[in-house]
């Protein structure tokens, strides 16, 4: 990590072109899974789902008929490591359906090649699995998982109800933490800024969640947030309990950005939230 900081440090001063190509690249590219092993996770019903040319694999536990709760992991992640909620939400009449986005887990990887993707790549996966599986009457989405979903919602997607662990919605501040991280300041962060809107084809205020709300029809929202996360900031979960209609805030402590993955108390309080109300489709809440 001293020589990619020297380096940027570097590249910050004389080439922040060069700079920001590696910058845009390292932003684009998924950390290695860090989560327990997929095999440890009770298989489920294992689907393939296209998604373009491209395809996604996908697990389904519960009745075929039960009402379907999407479980959303976020960047670097798998669909394996929401295991927590399924017995739970299966127990309570629901089918759960978790999926690996495209350069994750065990899918294909994306366009960008392996490793790497986009948000509206990943939402473009939610879209074509929820296709596949039926209605969404909730999801579970962690960290840019909840990114995912929002962006997905905005295409319009349906989802009766949401639970967001530990979201990120406001995508702005953290290239300055990136490069404070790597080692580089402003000339390679606007560059690489740039240059990752042009990769993505949107602007990054499109993945600005608390000001694009009003956009959607917001279904009730549960987001459980650990102050002292080191991965996403706590006050994306303010800014987005504060522009979203009776949402609701849980402020955790003690478990940081994975541990709300596992914590019994938030597992239970995530799947109280989606199995509470009546169970509805799209046509029955319009």
């Amino acid at each position: 990590m001293t020589a990619v900081r020297t380096a940027f440090g570097t590249l910050e001063r004389v080439a922040p072109d060069l700079g920001a190509r590696w910058a845009e690249r390292l932003w684009l590219t998924a950390p290695p899974y860090r989560g327990r092993p997929a095999e440890l996770v009770h298989p489920g019903e294992s689907h393939t789902v296209p998604v373009g040319d491209r395809h996604v694999i996908s697990r389904a536990w519960g009745t075929g008929t039960g009402p379907v709760v999407y479980l959303v992991h976020g960047w670097g992640g798998s669909g394996g490591q929401l295991r927590e909620f399924v017995e739970p939400l299966v127990a309570a009449g629901r089918r759960v359906v978790t999926f690996d986005a495209l350069s994750h887990g065990d899918s294909e990887s994306g366009e960008l090649g392996p490793r790497r993707a986009t948000i509206p790549e990943m939402a473009a996966a939610l879209e074509a699995v929820v296709a596949a599986h039926g209605p969404a009457h909730a999801i579970i989405a962690h960290s840019l998982g909840a990114n995912t979903t929002f962006y997905a919602l905005r295409r319009g997607l349906w989802a009766g109800r949401l639970v967001f662990l530990a979201p990120m919605t406001q995508p702005m501040p953290y290239p300055v933490l990136f490069g404070a991280a790597l080692g580089f300041d402003h000339r390679i962060r606007t560059r690489m800024v740039a240059r990752v809107a042009r990769r993505v084809g949107v602007p990054w205020s499109a993945f600005d969640v608390p000001s694009q709300v009003a956009d959607i029809a917001t279904p009730p929202l549960l987001t459980v947030h650990d102050p002292n996360d080191r991965e996403t900031r706590y006050a994306d979960s303010r800014a987005l309990a504060k522009a979203w209609p009776g949402a609701e805030l849980a402020t955790v402590t003690g478990l940081g950005h994975w541990g709300l993955l596992r914590d019994p108390a938030t597992v239970e309080r995530a799947v109280s939230f989606v199995t509470a109300g009546a169970v509805g489709d799209r046509a029955a809440a319009s």
